[in-house]
Order: C-alpha cells, then structure tokens, then sequence
C-alpha cells in the first residue's frame, strides 16, 4: 500500500496536519494541489459521497482555478452537475 499523498502536499505548506474535514484544507487542496494531490482527493471522493458533496459546493461558492474540471471529476463519478451554472472567477479581473 502506498503512503497517502494528501497530508505531504504542498499546499498545505501553512498547515500542520491534513484535517480534510475542513473546508478550508479542502479548498486549499483544490486551489493549489499538484496532481497526485488531486488523484488522491479523486479516489477518495469515489467513495465518499460526503466529500463529493463538499467539493461541489466549494467549486461553486470558492474561486477556484479549475472550477470544470472539478464539476468534469464530479460528473465522471455520477454526480448531477449543472455544467451551464455559473462558478465564481479567480483572477482579480472577475473574468
């Protein structure tokens, strides 16, 4: 079995523990995660209804800078995604 990526990643680098229970370390994951981060959160959320949910509601109320490809990641794992609903900017531009 393979050490779990999350509690490594570096962005988390403000954080002393992975406590993915919070919505804070959650999007702090979604917005500055490198990729095996996001396998991880990916898999995790496979099972995890909970966390699916969460992350959802994040990439719709935090900017983000992959909002599609986290409500893409959602779709693929049978959650209902409304691709056509709008997701706060992340540039300072508000584009």
């Amino acid at each position: 079995m393979t050490r779990p990526v999350l509690p490594r990643s570096r962005a988390l680098w403000n954080r002393p523990t992975c406590e993915l229970g919070s919505d804070e370390v959650l999007a702090q994951l979604l917005d500055r995660g490198e990729m095996a981060a996001w396998r991880e959160l990916y898999a995790r959320a496979r099972g995890d209804a909970a966390l699916r949910r969460r992350i959802a509601r994040l990439v719709r109320t935090v900017p983000l800078p992959l909002p599609r490809f986290w409500l893409a990641a959602l779709a693929s794992l049978g959650e209902a995604v409304d691709y056509d609903a709008p997701v706060p900017a992340y540039d300072a531009d508000g584009v």
